[in-house]
């Protein structure tokens, strides 16, 4: 007999991590996210996605023993649409338990108007915990959904439908085709009315209020947009710079106007996989110590702003990366994570430099 408790206290709370050391205990490959990392998406602190939604969270129970868990949330799109969706699913392989899951989701979601929800997804940010991995040749990166292959028959068995795909590419330098891009770049990196820089934490100001800037023109056209400010790019690169050395950001300007940028950060579940989800001053001591030996980083963010696109700038930019790589021998594989197949642009550009196809996840839909 299950039985389904949300998650309003301390107990409950650290019932709902030990679900996933119960589903993936066989697997070699699980890496444990941060705790801290999960429970601030559920924090109305520090969390902006509460201020046009809200979230709930159960955990399933069979007897005495956790099972599953899933949380089910909406939040208000800068259009004004509401989107209902869930998340953070783990189960064993029961699909009764999961179907408890998924009901309970839907059932809530229903109450608060919503006739739809999207899963697994994030309360939040995109670029992280999205998606359900259905495809995979490498271990899950820092914040990056990971789930076990029998969640995609729970899914689609319970009438979820993909509604888009994104793709995490993998490119190393023996398959980068550097005769090509470097003479794309050439023509543009010897304009003189081009210029490729990287990041300079002594001038952190300046940077955060090209990096503001480029962001809120490239982005304004998408649907879940939301303005970006000084205030929060500064404190979040503070808060990155142990996992972002300057060489691996990467701004591009027009005389002296920011019009794109590639920021990567190393990939640090190569160090945090020996953390068990707990970030102490001890293990960020051993993170210091350890960072040297990561040999990844991730892209999470590219963009030239629209009235520069198609112009070479993007060549501009990944061959300046590409030498600042080489500033760091210990590199020698860069990721680019969330790369939707409705970005055909990016794709092609992936393509052609080399890259592989490391990870797919899809997005789904379950309509009312």
């Amino acid at each position: 007999m299950f039985t389904l408790k949300q998650v309003p206290t301390q107990a409950a709370i650290a019932d709902f991590h030990a679900v996933s050391k119960l589903v993936y205990k066989n697997d070699p490959d699980y890496i444990q996210p941060l705790t801290k990392d999960i429970e601030e998406i559920f924090d109305r602190t520090q969390n902006a996605a509460f201020e046009g939604g809200d979230i709930i969270r159960w955990v399933l129970y069979d007897g005495n023993k956790t099972i599953g868990r899933v949380a089910a949330f909406y939040q208000t799109k800068n259009s004004g649409e509401r989107m209902g969706g869930m998340g953070f699913f783990e189960c064993i392989e029961n699909r009764d338990a999961a179907y408890v899951l998924f009901d309970a989701c839907k059932n809530w979601l229903q109450e608060k108007g919503l006739n739809h929800m999207d899963g697994p997804v994030n309360f939040g940010d995109r670029d992280s915990f999205w998606g359900l991995l259905v495809e995979r040749y490498s271990y899950p990166s820092y914040r990056e959904a990971y789930q076990p292959q029998y969640y995609r028959g729970f899914f689609e068995d319970y009438n979820f439908e993909k509604i888009f795909e994104q793709k995490t590419c993998d490119i190393t330098e023996d398959v980068f085709n550097f005769e090509r891009f470097s003479k794309l770049a050439g023509r543009v990196m010897c304009n003189p009315k081009y210029r490729f820089e990287s990041l300079d934490y002594s001038r952190l100001d300046k940077f955060s209020q090209d990096f503001v800037r480029i962001y809120n023109e490239a982005w304004a056209h998408h649907e879940d947009f939301i303005p970006l400010t000084m205030e929060k790019i500064i404190a979040r690169l503070k808060k990155v710079k142990p996992v972002l050395p300057a060489d691996l950001a990467v701004f591009a300007y027009a005389d002296d106007r920011p019009i794109g940028f590639y920021v990567s950060i190393l990939e640090v579940n190569q160090v945090f996989k020996h953390f068990g989800g707990k970030l102490s001053v001890w293990n960020m001591l051993r993170f210091l110590l350890m960072r040297r030996r990561i040999n990844k980083v991730r892209g999470i963010v590219f963009g030239v702003v629209p009235d520069f696109q198609n112009l070479g700038i993007e060549t501009g930019i990944i061959m300046t990366f590409y030498e600042s790589l080489k500033k760091n021998p210990q590199i020698t594989i860069a990721e680019l994570a969330w790369i939707g197949d409705f970005n055909s642009k990016m794709l092609s550009m992936l393509e052609s430099l080399g890259a592989y196809t490391a990870k797919v996840h899809y997005t789904y839909r379950k309509n009312f």
